[in-house]
């Protein structure tokens, strides 16, 4: 069965919370790429609209917007997600993950775009009395 922890990002608060995702509501994120809208059903908040921003498979190497698909692909990048060079100009070939959710996929990175009724903290202390 597939898991995730999901990491999820509160721009109005600017708090970040981590949810584990298990089962069936697990499942149906499978498939899914960075940038894509997913209800907050899926990860224990109903009511709420979030955005995958990201993520990294079992091995560390993080998920990246640019690389097509779900599996490992060594790509020449001069910035940004998995390479923060110290010089100008320096080019390297990293190991990145591709921009969709798969079974390997561990931690997932969102962001919150639409809140609902109840607070977050609130579903919090709901989850873990059950």
């Amino acid at each position: 069965m597939v898991e995730f922890k999901t990491v999820i990002s509160d721009p109005r608060t600017g708090n970040t919370y981590q949810w584990d995702v298990k089962g069936h509501h697990a499942n149906s994120l499978v498939g899914k790429r960075i940038g894509d809208e997913v209800d907050g059903i899926f990860v224990g908040l109903p009511g709420y609209k979030l955005v995958v921003t990201g993520g990294s498979d079992k091995n560390g190497f993080p998920m990246r917007k640019e690389v097509p698909g779900p599996r490992r692909r060594k790509v020449l990048i001069t910035e940004g997600v998995g390479f923060h060079p110290n010089d100008k100009g320096v080019r390297k070939r990293k190991t990145l993950r591709g921009n969709t959710i798969s079974p390997e996929i561990v931690q997932i990175n969102m962001k919150i775009t639409v809140h609902g009724s109840k607070s977050i903290e609130d579903l919090l202390k709901e989850e873990e009395s059950k």
